[in-house]
């Protein structure tokens, strides 16, 4: 047997990969994140699988749960939210796996920030303004952040910002934020992206904070920050350039 941890998407059910569906559809066990994973995902589940809420689980608990399948011949189909590559609590079941010789495979899903992107109608790379895109989130309650990776030390960098598990904590970000960006860089905030419930705000750095406090915005949101986020004058990219030499590989 395997176990496949399958990235379910940011919200949306429609937005799981196709690989991700057929997947789940072969998979007499399925464990989920109830709090976060669309239940009308598991209707691609076989009538007769077993399907485990995590949302209440602990680690051990939820190895348990793999390994139990694994001996008992099962395929496991692991649900995580988004993207299993960032900000998921991947890694340290898939260490538990290797200790105990359980095999898996990993299948990837639409990130949240790829998904509040698209609410944006917005690329966040633009050609001349922006090439970079960081990922992070900051330390409150959670895990602390490595040494060199807290927000202001990111900031110097003028890089597009994007933020998991922070608009509890806005007023933070921007004043973190603001002596690196300006009080007048584009920022937005979406939060549910993708589902029937998206919201969406925009405005500049040194009024984001109200805009996401009178929403009452404080999970499941993206907050970014860059000047990509407004560019309009901006040189096309040489992709499609005419003067581009296109017999050169």
């Amino acid at each position: 047997m395997t176990v496949y941890f399958i990235g379910a998407g940011p919200g949306a059910a429609d937005l799981i990969t196709v690989r991700g569906a057929r997947t789940l559809a072969a998979c007499r066990v399925c464990l989920y994140a109830g709090s976060l994973v669309p239940r009308e995902l598991l209707a691609e589940c076989p009538p007769d699988a077993r399907l485990v809420d995590t949302a209440q689980l602990n680690l051990d608990e939820i190895v348990a749960e793999l390994t139990r399948a694994h001996e008992e011949g099962h395929d496991v189909a692991r649900l995580h939210s988004g993207d299993p590559s960032v900000f998921s609590a991947v890694a340290e079941q898939m260490r538990r796996l290797d200790a105990a010789g359980v095999p898996y495979e990993v299948v990837p899903g639409v990130p949240a920030f790829a998904a509040a992107a698209a609410a944006l109608k917005r690329e966040l790379t633009v050609p001349t303004v922006g090439q970079t895109v960081i990922l992070t989130r900051i330390a409150q309650r959670a895990t602390a952040m490595p040494e060199g990776e807290d927000l202001a030390t990111l900031g110097r960098s003028g890089a597009l910002i994007v933020l998991h598990l922070a608009a509890g904590y806005v007023d933070r970000v921007v004043e973190e934020l603001l002596p690196h960006y300006g009080a007048d860089c584009p920022a937005a905030v979406v939060a549910y992206a993708s589902r029937p419930e998206e919201l969406v705000l925009r405005g500049t750095l040194d009024e984001i904070a109200g805009k996401v406090k009178a929403a009452g915005v404080v999970r499941t949101a993206v907050i970014m920050v860059g000047r990509t986020l407004g560019a309009e004058q901006f040189r096309d990219s040489h992709l499609y350039s005419a003067e581009r030499d296109r017999h050169i590989c």
